[in-house]
């Protein structure tokens, strides 16, 4: 009888080895994880037949050259899973979306041009990815976000121009980053790289060799070292003009209303406009003018044109806003207006030359109260100012 339950307790420990395919062996470690060791066979597909314990894969050095939603479905225990130098040219999504508990994925030295980043939503265990010497050209935004137990991160050796901001900025326990031999085009869309490794000065490994292959007057030049002077965020500011009011709304109603909005930044930024007034709202409103100097002008302004407006400075390093508030009053006890060309910036809007702002600051919003003249509301006033005088091509115009 001892004997028996002595082959049957045998049997149990050996069964997880019973699921082995036959160009593997399998073995049982000490720490009781299953090993299934499939390297160097010549493999041109995932064997079948693996255990579902089997937590250990090795496919390395084989012939594999597609993996399906279904290749690794045998087994969902996985928790390192070895795939370097094959062939491997794709993987499809869901692949590895169901290995809930896997902490190393190696696919280095494969053919990737994309990879189902879709797949790490859910592994929230992984410590080491290794996708190194493959054929990526993007890393999508978000892509990484939720592996806060990722310690190492292999994309050396791919087809990597640019970055998109923040790419790393999700990963809490990152501590090796391997990016050289990546074609970066160190425009200052990338600029912020710099800025997060300067930051986290041990966690890019070999940054002096994370070099720049474009635009030419940086080839060669390490990614950390980009000058500063190149990309500086933009700042912005608003001045205003009221003109008199002009005949032509309706009769005469109300002045012009002129804003100009001053940026500067490297490279130059673009100016765009955001307004929310109930006349933007309409749709088919086309009496809002935004031209490529800077300046918006609205003829005749009106009640329904009362609201926020808003010039944005963008540029490849960030975002800069100044807002204006705009009401008109009737002429019987006017608010007191505020000296024309007078800056808007509000509060601590503007920034010092070389200060770097925070791109997402609006500042304080100044009110400016028109006073309405009794001889605009009755149609009897002075000729308006020429929009003919500014540049008849018009510059971008955001009706939110």
């Amino acid at each position: 009888m001892r004997r028996l339950l002595g082959v049957v307790a045998l049997a149990a420990l050996l069964s997880p080895c019973l699921g082995c395919p036959a160009p593997c062996s399998c073995s049982t470690k000490k720490n009781g994880r299953l090993l299934a060791e499939c390297a160097y066979r010549d493999l041109r597909d995932v064997p079948r037949g693996l255990s579902p314990n089997v937590t250990i894969l090795t496919l390395s050095a084989n012939r594999l050259g597609r993996l399906g939603r279904s290749s690794l479905a045998e087994a969902p225990e996985l928790q390192s899973l070895w795939l370097g130098y094959n062939h491997i040219s794709a993987a499809e999504p869901g692949t590895f979306a169901h290995l809930l508990q896997l902490k190393n994925l190696d696919l280095s030295h494969n053919r990737l041009a994309d990879f189902p980043w879709q797949d790490l939503r859910g592994l929230g265990a992984l410590q080491i990815l290794k996708l190194s010497n493959n054929r990526l050209s993007s890393v999508p935004r978000g892509a990484l976000a939720g592996l806060r137990e990722l310690r190492s991160l292999w994309l050396n050796d791919n087809q990597l121009a640019t970055l998109a901001r923040g790419t790393f900025e999700a990963l809490p326990a990152l501590a090796q980053l391997q990016l050289f031999r990546n074609p970066f085009n160190c425009s200052c869309k990338l600029f912020w790289l710099k800025e997060w490794a300067l930051g986290s000065p041990d966690v890019l490994s070999g940054a002096g060799s994370t070099l720049c292959a474009a635009p030419a007057r940086l080839r060669g030049r390490a990614v950390t070292e980009v000058p500063g002077a190149l990309c500086v965020a933009p700042t912005a500011q608003l001045t205003y003009l009221s003109g008199p009011a002009e005949a032509g709304r309706g009769g005469g109603q109300g002045p012009t209303l002129s804003l100009h909005c001053s940026a500067a930044g490297s490279p130059p930024p673009e100016i765009r406009w955001r307004v929310r007034t109930a006349a933007a709202a309409r749709a088919g409103e086309r009496r809002f003018a935004a031209f490529p100097n800077g300046t918006m002008a609205v003829a005749g302004f009106g009640k329904e044109d009362e609201g926020t407006y808003t010039c944005l400075a963008v540029n490849e390093v960030g975002t800069r806003e100044a807002s204006v508030e705009v009401a008109l009053a009737g002429s019987r006890g006017p608010a007191e207006e505020l000296p024309r060309d007078d800056p808007q910036p509000g509060g601590n809007q503007h920034c010092a030359a070389g200060e770097r702002p925070d791109a997402s600051g609006a500042g304080e919003k100044l009110v400016i109260v028109y006073h309405v003249p009794g001889e605009a509301r009755s149609g009897a006033g002075a000729p308006g100012l020429r929009l003919g005088v500014l540049p008849l091509a018009l510059g971008r115009l955001l009706l939110w």
